[in-house]
């Protein structure tokens, strides 16, 4: 549920001044997500922000779906040359080799995974117990860049011979699909979201 926009200086406040910062803060971070499809793409979309700012990843979301077929997984993993020169020529996206390559490759581990556990979500949410964890911090300046949770999930996957997974990118991945609630305990969707946790 949006925040009011009378409530806008409660928001954490790495969201203020774009409008679609705001709508992603209020609706979508935070909120545990599932399903092995959306997960390879917000670990898709965290390793391209890598060097940038989150902004400029969430303005090109739409052009990423696009340019990767909707992150369907067994698709995006049989790429091949031709497909990373197309997208190499993509200016909707972050045309970065190494990146793409390792989405490529990430898409890859996915499958290997899929065939060996059946769940990439369930792969991933082993880090938190399959549950939220609900922090309690005052100011962003409390909020860390990595945790054990994201260091283990780093470990993990580089053994699988996934790139672009360090362990801060892996804790902004716990932030962006609700592995963590870390909005401020300041900021309304901090209380919305422990309380569904709760139930």
């Amino acid at each position: 549920m949006p925040i009011p926009e009378s409530s806008e200086q409660s928001r954490c406040s790495w969201c203020l001044g774009d409008a679609d910062y705001i709508h992603y803060h209020d609706t979508q971070w935070g909120v545990p997500l599932h399903g092995d499809q959306a997960l390879f793409e917000m670990l898709t979309l965290e390793g391209a922000q890598a060097g940038l700012s989150w902004l400029t990843i969430l303005k090109k979301r739409a052009n990423y779906r696009q340019a990767f077929d909707q992150f369907d997984i067994a698709t995006v993993a049989g790429y091949d040359e031709h497909d990373i020169a197309r997208l190499m020529a993509d200016s909707g996206i972050v045309r970065n080799r190494l990146k793409i390559e390792s989405t490529i490759k990430n898409a890859r581990g996915i499958v290997d995974i899929l065939d060996e556990t059946g769940s990439f979500d369930s792969f991933l949410w082993q880090f938190v117990d399959h549950h939220p964890i609900v922090n309690h911090w005052q100011n962003l300046a409390d909020v860390p860049a990595q945790t054990e949770q994201s260091r283990a999930m780093s470990r993990a996957l580089k053994k699988r011979g996934f790139n672009f997974v360090g362990p801060t990118i892996c804790y902004a991945l716990m932030q962006s699909v609700g592995m963590v609630n870390d909005h401020l305990i300041s900021c309304p969707r901090h209380g919305e979201l422990a309380r569904c946790h709760d139930q």
